[in-house]
């Protein structure tokens, strides 16, 4: 598989404060990684660090696409649900970077927020206003906004936050189904969840530790250490689980 983000020896601080240190991580095409890790760990500001809002002065990152290749869809969105903005219109906003809003649209950027409502099942409600959607259709819809930039990998933060299981279920089949052509990198608490759709997981916690999803069930057998809650959870949610034994 080629490689298409590689980051190497990365740190950062927030003031005299270390967010983030000495990260290594390399996302291949079409992988599905799940960021995880405590509040604060420093999970969205390696989503942020990725996307270029935040800057390191140590380490680097590299990527085989230009930045505007990378979708984006933020834990909480700037767009108030109760202001009369319809899913169309939403997903048009992705085209705001490249052109004059002044002016309107195109018909082909028209065409292509119609095209990426279709791809992520909302082009049927593309004229219902936003706030009239449940959470997960409203997540949907800010999926097809990332879409439009035809992205080689989409950036999720906490995409099921506040939604009910049917859909976070709908969110996380729509970003597998998306999984066959883009690469889908996404941080999230939902663990039990993300263990039925990522391909690989990295826990953030000021450090990364990351993990092979193929590999975690032989290594929980194996294994006589501290687990992490990625291998329990794997291994519980498989019945393969002996007991647990702790070594701080």
């Amino acid at each position: 598989m080629k490689n298409i983000i590689e980051i190497n020896n990365l740190s950062f601080f927030y003031a005299k404060s270390k967010v983030l240190e000495d990260i290594n991580l390399t996302i291949q095409d079409n992988d599905f990684l799940a960021i995880i890790g405590p509040n604060g760990g420093g999970k969205s500001t390696l989503l942020k660090l990725i996307l270029g809002i935040l800057k390191s002065k140590k380490g680097e990152i590299k990527s085989s696409f230009e930045a505007n290749s990378i979708g984006y869809v933020p834990q909480n969105t700037n767009l108030n649900i109760n202001f009369p903005i319809t899913a169309l219109e939403v997903v048009l906003m992705g085209h705001i970077g490249g052109k004059r809003p002044l002016f309107g649209y195109s018909k082909d950027e028209i065409c292509c927020a119609n095209s990426s409502l279709k791809q992520v099942g909302m082009k049927d409600f593309s004229d219902t206003k936003i706030g009239n959607l449940s959470g997960g259709q409203r997540q949907r819809v800010f999926i097809a906004r990332a879409l439009c930039a035809n992205p080689k990998i989409i950036l999720l933060d906490e995409p099921t936050a506040s939604i009910d299981v049917l859909g976070q279920t709908e969110v996380y089949e729509l970003l597998k189904e998306l999984n066959k052509s883009i690469s889908i990198v996404v941080v999230s608490h939902d663990i039990s969840v993300l263990l039925n759709y990522a391909k690989n997981v990295a826990h953030v916690n000021k450090n990364l530790v990351y993990h092979t999803l193929d590999n975690v069930q032989k290594n929980v057998q194996n294994s006589n250490e501290h687990l992490c809650e990625v291998e329990l959870l794997s291994a519980l949610s498989n019945n393969h689980f002996p007991g647990c034994t702790h070594e701080h």
